[in-house]
């Protein structure tokens, strides 16, 4: 009798051990490595909004624990705690492995040597250990801790599946925005250098992406997504003489357009030839064309009605050419000028045009014919232009200044998603990730939603200048570089037409 309890108080207090150098040993890793367990927790698709607070209630809450279990009065109240802790730790990794768009990194030390399963194992181990222990003691009855275990497991699992039935709401109500991640959106298929960092995107389309110079405007380049068969094409156009300024090409098989806006031109021109006529003269001054379709043409232009940046629709036709504007679309914050800046986007497989501004967190939806679909929210906080605007008397001119606050570079849009580029790091982001990649935020235009972020990985020190999205490749230009991704499917629902995209520009 005297050997069977002095057993089992050694069971109890092995049992106890192993939890005080687990404890510890995890409490004093997370500790040592402060931030890179906060950004962790950040990166949580459960635990981002309360990261702050976990980062340091559980390291807090394992010491304390730990010190509990070596003290002989408060050992079995310590058990009874741990076993609630590891039936948290577990609730939470069972509903990342199985209710979860994606798994975000593991805990850090020798456990972060365990895939997630692993884990789940280990964690599964030391709550059998913990009840064992409990059972053991000779507080209560049986029944009694039973109960009172069946009690502990009902109210770790129920905080925990609160917790995620209330995390996608609560990221949209925290005034610190922050991003959901997937760690592995997209597989790398490779890379290909221009030559040139005056190359930009102008089409891309059936694994060929094409690239116009702004130093030779007249010039196009094709590489496939396969980084191979290269070829290079002269551009003409039917009027060389007007005073072009600004001349861009925009490339939807089987047709080109050039337009340039500083001179009120539109040509159009096929593949075949690269041979390009005049599509529309003299309609309108625009800043962005946006090819719709073969006929149809989207333009952001200023509105003679209300002196600010406003969305319009040229429409070539055998009987007549039209160009109608909607000056309700894109909402004024200050002057209609700088504060409505943004990105015009064709959306083909919805027949859609999108407007991104570049100064606040929003975007305009409408319907091919430029009716208001709706008004999407980004998760940045800036919902009011920031600009820095200097006025130059002498030129009587209006310039944007250095501490004006971006918050949108570029974008991109296939099927039902809106590909959102921003420099604007989230609560715990970690600042040097951008160091050599671009953060991708992800949108669902059909249902009004945000959906997750990745990482856009690319040569150190650059900055992306442009991306498209084809199907399921997603090609992105950084300092002359064109890098060449594909969606995984889990991840992102394909589609059947290409779109095109705006881009930031001083």
């Amino acid at each position: 009798m005297i050997q069977n309890i002095k057993y089992t108080h050694l069971t109890i207090k092995s049992i106890s051990l192993l939890y005080v150098l687990l404890f510890v040993y995890a409490a004093v890793s997370k500790l040592l490595d402060f931030e890179t367990f906060t950004l962790q927790l950040a990166q949580s698709p459960l635990l981002s909004t309360y990261a702050g607070f976990i980062s340091w209630g559980v390291p807090a809450t394992e010491i304390v624990i730990a010190i509990f279990l070596i003290i002989p009065q408060f050992r079995i109240f310590a058990l009874y705690a741990s076993f609630l802790l590891m039936i948290m730790f577990t609730a939470y990794i069972y509903i990342i492995l199985n209710f979860s768009d994606f798994i975000p990194c593991s805990c850090g030390g020798v456990l972060e040597k365990l895939n997630w399963t692993q884990h789940l194992i280990f964690n599964i181990v030391f709550i059998v250990l913990a009840g064992t222990a409990i059972l053991l003691s000779g507080n209560w009855t049986n029944k009694m801790k039973l109960l009172l275990l069946a009690i502990l497991t009902i109210i770790g699992v129920g905080l925990l599946t609160m917790v995620f039935a209330f995390s996608e709401k609560k990221i949209f109500r925290n005034e610190a925005f922050q991003r959901k991640y997937i760690p592995n959106a997209l597989e790398y298929i490779g890379n290909y250098e221009l030559g040139s960092k005056n190359f930009y995107i102008a089409g891309f389309k059936k694994n060929i992406i094409y690239f116009g110079n702004y130093q030779n405007p007249l010039y196009l380049k094709t590489l496939t997504t396969q980084l191979g068969a290269q070829e290079d094409f002269p551009v003409s156009i039917s009027d060389m003489e007007l005073p072009y300024r600004r001349v861009r090409i925009l490339v939807e098989p089987p047709y080109f357009f050039v337009g340039d806006g500083t001179v009120p031109v539109i040509f159009r021109g096929n593949l075949k030839d690269w041979d390009a006529s005049v599509f529309s003269y003299d309609k309108a001054h625009f800043k962005q064309f946006e090819i719709s379709d073969s006929n149809r043409v989207g333009l952001t232009t200023i509105s003679s009605t209300t002196s600010s940046t406003t969305l319009g629709l040229l429409t070539k036709s055998s009987l007549e050419d039209s160009l109608i504007y909607n000056d309700g679309i894109l909402i004024k914050q200050l002057d209609g000028i700088f504060d409505t800046d943004g990105l015009l986007l064709w959306n083909g497989e919805h027949r859609l045009f999108l407007y991104i501004y570049f100064y606040r967190n929003s975007y305009e939806v409408t319907d091919e014919n430029l009716n208001y679909w709706f008004s999407g929210k980004t998760i940045d906080t800036i919902s009011k232009a920031v600009l820095d605007i200097a006025h130059y008397s002498r030129l009587d001119k209006f310039k944007k200044g250095g501490n004006s606050i971006l918050v949108n570079r570029y974008s991109a849009t296939f099927g039902d998603y809106l590909y959102i580029n921003s420099d604007r790091l989230g609560r715990y982001e970690d600042k040097t990730a951008l160091d050599s990649a671009a953060i991708i935020d992800v949108y669902n235009i059909i249902d009004n939603t945000y959906k997750f972020s990745f990482y856009l990985g690319h040569q150190p020190h650059k900055k992306l200048d442009g991306m498209r999205i084809d199907k399921n490749y997603f090609v992105a230009l950084v300092d002359g570089r064109i890098w060449i991704y594909k969606l995984k499917p889990e991840y992102f629902n394909s589609g059947s037409n290409t779109t095109h995209t705006g881009q930031y520009q001083e």
